[in-house]
């Protein structure tokens, strides 16, 4: 009877650790361009650049050593998203045919989409700091043009730190980023478990001490490795209390503040801002998203 009873828990055992081991580890890969090493400019950054061309392949060779690094730390599924500018900038016949990206715009939950309660971390890639930090190359929130502070009950937060609180409404945490030292800074202030790969060093707005890009990759390689093997230790960050999500935006120009306090949903706490308050951050993001993205003559 013992020796039954020893073969049954052995049996119970190795089918628990067939299971653990079929398990994926899903990682979601963010990537921005403003933080990808070497842009200093609007040169680097859309299609009228001059230099964007070029640029693109180190943003979609970051974006490649992120996977590789995400894969030596243990990921098994990958999901890329393409998060700046137009959402079409990663060149993606160079991906590897089991990778997933997510392309263009709209999209609910933005330079997330796609994170769910699945996936084992999040990385963010090419990052740039927020739009109050008076350090960082391109340093802005969501929109250069249009915004000039978002914040989560009263709270500034930047673009790593809005993407951060959705993951972490969905126990998902964010492992790993790669920017300038002021993005990688602003990152670690929340996640201080997180790993850093400071690829370029902010002289100003529009200068920076660069690596060069195949160092740049190498750093980005190790350190997103090291990020997705210590996933386990890392705490998502912890969301707002559910119903109390409180968003406040700024923007540079006087009438979308107004036209929008026609709507209800939405307090003016000054000339320039908006506020409202929804359940949680994937709702937040969804209204931010409508904020981004509407307009009347919209089509198809």
């Amino acid at each position: 009877m013992i020796c039954l009873k020893r073969m049954v828990l052995a049996w119970s055992c190795g089918l628990a650790t067939l299971a653990t081991a079929q398990q994926p580890i899903k990682v979601l890969i963010a990537v921005d361009m403003e933080g990808v090493t070497g842009v200093v400019t609007g040169e680097q950054l859309g299609p009228t650049g001059f230099e964007y061309g070029r640029f693109r392949e180190f943003m979609t060779g970051e974006a490649l050593a992120a996977i590789a690094g995400a894969r030596e730390g243990g990921a098994t599924e990958i999901l890329v998203v393409d998060s700046h500018g137009n959402g079409q900038n990663l060149l993606i016949d160079r991906f590897p045919p089991d990778v997933r990206i997510i392309r263009s715009w709209p999209r609910p939950l933005g330079m997330v989409e796609g994170v769910d309660s699945s996936f084992a971390a999040v990385v963010f890639i090419g990052y740039h700091s927020g739009t109050t930090n008076q350090h960082g190359v391109r340093a802005h929130t969501m929109s250069s043009a249009n915004i000039t502070s978002l914040k989560v009950n009263g709270e500034e937060v930047p673009e790593s730190g809005w993407g951060a609180m959705i993951a972490g409404t969905l126990g998902v945490p964010v492992v790993a980023i790669s920017g300038d030292e002021a993005a990688v800074g602003e990152l670690l202030q929340r996640v201080p478990g997180a790993s850093g790969a400071i690829v370029k060093g902010s002289i100003s707005f529009h200068s920076a001490s660069t690596m060069t890009p195949e160092a740049g990759q190498a750093l980005i390689r190790e350190r997103v490795r090291d990020g997705v093997r210590r996933r386990g230790s890392i705490a998502p960050v912890r969301p707002p209390p559910t119903g109390q999500v409180s968003v406040e935006v700024t923007f540079k120009n006087y009438r979308p503040a107004e036209m929008l306090s026609y709507l209800p949903m939405f307090e003016r706490p000054t000339s320039h801002s908006i506020r409202f308050t929804v359940r949680d951050m994937l709702a937040a993001s969804r209204v931010l998203e409508f904020l981004g993205d509407y307009e009347i003559g919209l089509s198809p």
